[in-house]
């Protein structure tokens, strides 16, 4: 009787998919770089106020354990292909280990096969060379800055136009730069929205708005800052808030545009960060261990809102979900049929069931994280358990351990165990009590790791130029020359010394 009752109930919830898929809504995606699941003052923060963000919350499916990878080129990988950034050969964020693989099949592709029409506005960071730009990738229209912030350069291919500042930024304009006036989140939205008006109506869009705030450099609007001081937060921090003020103001005046143009009811909008908490963590981090760079649960998990007025209905979903899961979604409810390779490449699963009815039944599964980032030329092998993880919907297995030079197996020595369910804070270590949890999961990393071998190292013996191409096409634009600090960046030595400062911390 059990069993005829789930079986029933399983048909319903497939019934109940089925009638949202292949409804082709406009996609409006929003991305930000570095903001922690905290930094959202509907999720308790004390100090921070994101109104808009808070409403867009409050209408939208909201998915409540939802994981991203521990850095931002990771991530964004993930969400274009479905699959495990390692499966894209991006294992870094600098040193052509950005790059993803170009042979991957990117949901701007699916979707653009399906009748979408794609533009992409702000970060992209995922190559920067024209052959791994968005308009390469499936992207119609790309307003963008190079690397992975806005004046940021590395050796190699990694890297923005010169003198390149938060406000009034060079921004390449599909294939031309422009000279922009604003703050570059001012920026970003303006031209999103110019894009949208002018794409309404005629065929559905897909509208991929990253900004590069609130990453580092915390470089705020004056008045934005203003709002924060005198809070004791330090001037991180108040520019950091400023800069997420503005963010939420210009997600505001976005969904007013939408209910102007009479299309809010036709667009999906997914909100969502790319890895965990930075510089707002001190203030408030939702109870949780880590943050940004880190395999804990802090450094990915990550506010995931799916708002489409009138078919989805505002609710928690708790089940556990990832980036990864993105592909199938939006393919799904674009009515696109997968290839064979694109279904051979996507690891993640459609979350069509849960969007419909968010206590739908879901399968457990394994997650698996890692930070990356060893020094470039060495054996991925020796880095197998630092600062890697696996995750399922009860435990969370975590090793910030450097493993023995070409492991064969995960050792359980140096991992810990937590119940995130009975112990969210990852507190308490009970790796000593459930042995055969540990012998488990790290069976599945050893074969999940395996089967990374000639994809994780695609960019690992990659050389790029010695000029990023952001630069010599700014160059020939407008003309100049490289300075001595950007004949620094070409030092390789230079690209290792930024590597080893930036490596996570035990």
């Amino acid at each position: 009787m059990i069993r005829a009752l789930a079986f029933t109930f399983l048909c319903l919830a497939s019934i109940a998919a089925a009638e949202i898929a292949a409804r082709k809504p406009n996609i409006l995606f929003i991305l930000t770089d570095d903001q922690g699941y905290g930094d959202v003052s509907a999720h308790g923060n004390p100090v921070l106020k994101t109104p808009n963000l808070d409403k867009l919350r409050s209408e939208s499916v909201r998915f409540t354990d939802f994981m991203v990878s521990p850095t931002c080129a990771p991530t964004r990988s993930a969400i274009q292909t479905g699959r495990h950034e390692f499966r894209n050969g991006i294992t870094h964020t600098i040193l052509e280990r950005e790059r993803m693989d170009p042979k991957a099949i990117t949901i701007a592709q699916v979707l653009k096969g399906a009748g979408y029409t794609n533009g992409i506005f702000g970060k992209w960071h995922l190559g920067d060379e024209k052959e791994y730009r968005p308009t390469s990738r499936g992207f119609d229209e790309q307003f963008i800055h190079g690397g992975g912030g806005i004046g940021q350069s590395y050796p190699g291919s990694c890297g923005d136009a010169p003198g390149n500042k938060y406000f009034d930024p060079a921004i390449l304009h599909n294939d031309r730069f422009e000279k922009t006036t604003g703050y570059c989140t001012d920026v970003f939205f303006t031209q999103a929205a110019k894009w949208i008006e002018s794409v309404k109506g005629k065929q559905p869009f897909y509208c991929h708005i990253s900004t590069n705030a609130p990453h580092g450099p915390y470089i705020a609007r004056p008045e934005d800052k203003k709002l924060y001081e005198g809070k004791d937060l330090g001037t991180d921090t108040e520019n950091f808030f400023g800069m997420l003020h503005n963010i939420d103001e210009n997600v505001g005046k976005l969904m007013a545009k939408l209910d102007e143009w009479g299309i809010a009811k036709d667009t999906l909008v997914v909100f969502m960060n790319d890895n965990g908490g930075t510089a707002g963590v001190k203030v408030f981090n939702a109870g949780m261990h880590g943050s940004k760079g880190s395999p804990w649960i802090g450094g990915t998990r990550a506010s995931s809102f799916w708002r489409w007025p009138g078919t989805l209905t505002p609710a928690d979903c708790g089940a556990l979900t990832a980036h990864i899961d993105v592909y199938r979604t939006w393919a799904g409810l674009a009515g696109a049929k997968l290839s064979p390779s694109s279904e051979k490449q996507a690891e993640g699963r459609s979350l069509i069931p849960l969007l419909e009815n968010p206590s739908a039944p879901w399968q457990d599964r394994n997650l698996f994280s890692h930070v990356g980032r060893w020094q470039k030329g060495t054996d991925y092998q020796q880095a197998k358990a630092r600062n890697a993880a696996i995750r399922t919907t009860q435990y969370h297995l975590v090793s910030e351990a450097r493993a023995p030079a070409k492991a064969k197996k995960a050792d359980a020595a140096g991992w810990q165990l937590f119940d995130v369910k009975a112990d969210p804070a990852e507190s308490k270590n009970i790796a000593a009590e459930k042995p055969e949890v540990v012998k488990a999961m790290l069976a599945d990393y050893d074969a999940w790791w395996d089967s990374l071998a000639g994809q994780i190292d695609l960019n690992e013996k990659a050389v790029g130029p010695k000029l990023n191409p952001f630069a010599e096409e700014y160059w020939a634009q407008f003309g100049g020359s490289p300075s001595e600090a950007d004949l620094k960046r070409m030092d390789p030595q230079a690209a290792f010394s930024f590597e080893t400062r930036r490596a996570p911390k035990k």
